[in-house]
């Protein structure tokens, strides 16, 4: 069957499950799910079991999107749903995505907004025509978060035409029979850092990871090895980031300098997580004289191109591979990238960094995949002689060491990376910070 008879089949299966009054007004694909654009908004709960039944039959993820003609003005809209919202809700913030239609309201108490059932989410639709998204209030301001929400407001018609192309990519028909995966390490490979593996099919090429190298400043050695002859950025599928410390998304602007327009796939925490990283890196290269080899407007195309994922959720990213990230433990968003070839041909999973002990701030990684043929694995401190003690023991020798050294008036500094390990130290220092039952320093 071609894909123009593939759409048209699609389209016909849609119109046949929903009520010629739920006012639909166009269907297309955006990204990786297929949006229908519609007057009453209000049908994503109303229709809820005719659009499951729709996905069953399509395989492939629905979103439903209110038509902008019949959107309400943003003031108009903050004002609405301000009145609707309860006010023990504390909402602290009120946002509009024009690109998705959608209302991102902060709350201190997000149960509260929602409404019972969520009664106030469907008010709002009903009242408003934008899509609410409900999100606890930061405890403090992010200027980051706010950076990249103004990046995609202010870039949202850039956004839908790339959320189009990258959807008309991913169904396109498949040219070539499943068969022949290759998989090329372009960087990590016996080495720490640069994380950049390359997984082609016949028909796809995604590319999990493009760390750089921190420790060298030879981009002979710190950059991921693009040079390799079947690397062209035009060609790929899609990106996907495992986590946001450099070594594994410090070079990905780089591609949207040299050609690349196609999506990144990562977690939801993510996005704002590897901006933070690559926009701090430009600003420690600039200071210390170092060559910059991509810039500001390069990290602003990466936000527009980002699609977030929430874990579990299964993801067509080409023709022939469907993505899942799982839970990797290591740092907030962290994923472990399962990658499904075919149907039921090759099961891929890359692990990034991880970490199977549970901490204050991260519950273990997850270790359980339907199925699995090849096992991409991140080791780092997997040497023969590296045998670690438990994290207790690590935690409370670490305290013991802190306590003496300031019971005998010295000085602690422990340098560790700011997103990560800074977390850790910081839950650390508040469950011993009454110090021990003698009076002793306390550790801070």
């Amino acid at each position: 069957m071609g894909s123009a008879e593939k759409d048209k089949k699609t389209r016909q299966t849609i119109l046949e499950h929903l009520p010629q009054d739920a006012e639909l007004t166009r269907i297309e694909f955006e990204g990786p799910s297929l949006a229908i654009y519609t007057k009453r908004p209000e049908i994503r709960v109303t229709e809820s079991k005719a659009i499951t039944e729709i996905v069953g039959l399509i395989k492939k993820r629905i979103v439903i999107r209110s038509d902008p003609s019949v959107r309400m003005a943003e003031n108009e809209a903050q004002r609405t749903i301000s009145s609707i919202i309860p006010h023990e809700a504390e909402v602290t913030n009120v946002l509009f995505d024009p690109t998705i239609g959608e209302a991102i309201i902060e709350a201190k108490k997000p149960g509260l907004a929602i409404g019972k059932d969520g009664v106030t989410l469907q008010e709002i639709v009903v009242k408003t025509k934008w899509i609410p998204r409900v999100l606890r209030s930061p405890p403090k301001p992010s200027k980051i978060i706010a950076h990249v929400r103004h990046s995609l407001y202010t870039g949202s018609k850039e956004r839908e035409r790339i959320l189009r192309n990258v959807g008309e990519r991913i169904y396109r028909p498949l040219v070539h029979e499943i068969g022949d995966i290759r998989v090329t390490m372009l960087g990590a490979a016996r080495e720490v850092g640069r994380s950049a593996v390359l997984v082609e099919t016949r028909e796809s090429q995604v590319l999990v990871d493009c760390g750089i190298n921190p420790g060298s400043t030879r981009s002979f050695e710190a950059f991921p090895r693009f040079d390799v002859a079947q690397f062209d950025p035009s060609n790929l599928d899609a990106v996907v980031i495992s986590h946001a410390h450099l070594d594994h998304c410090g070079f990905l602007p780089f591609l949207y300098k040299y050609g690349f327009d196609g999506p990144i796939y990562c977690s939801v925490p993510n996005l704002n997580l590897m901006t933070l990283l690559q926009l701090d890196y430009l600003d420690v290269m600039s200071k210390q004289g170092q060559p910059l080899f991509y810039d500001q407007k390069d990290v602003r195309d990466s936000i527009l191109h980002t699609v977030p994922l929430r874990f579990g959720v299964v993801t067509d990213i080409a023709p022939d591979i469907r993505l899942t990230l799982h839970n990797a433990g290591h740092i907030l968003g962290s994923s472990v990238v399962h990658l499904h070839v075919g149907e039921g041909y090759h099961n891929i999973v890359y692990t990034g960094d991880f970490k199977y002990g549970k901490t204050m701030l991260l519950e273990a990684a997850a270790r359980d995949f339907p199925r699995v043929e090849t096992i991409i694995t991140e080791a780092t401190y997997s040497g023969p002689n590296d045998i670690m003690p438990t994290r207790e023991e690590a935690e409370e020798r670490l305290v013991t060491i802190i306590n003496d050294t300031l019971t005998r008036g010295g000085k602690v500094l422990i340098p560790v990376p700011a997103v990560g390990r800074a977390g850790d130290y910081a839950c650390l220092g508040r469950l011993h910070e009454e110090g021990d039952d003698e009076g002793g320093a306390r550790f801070h």
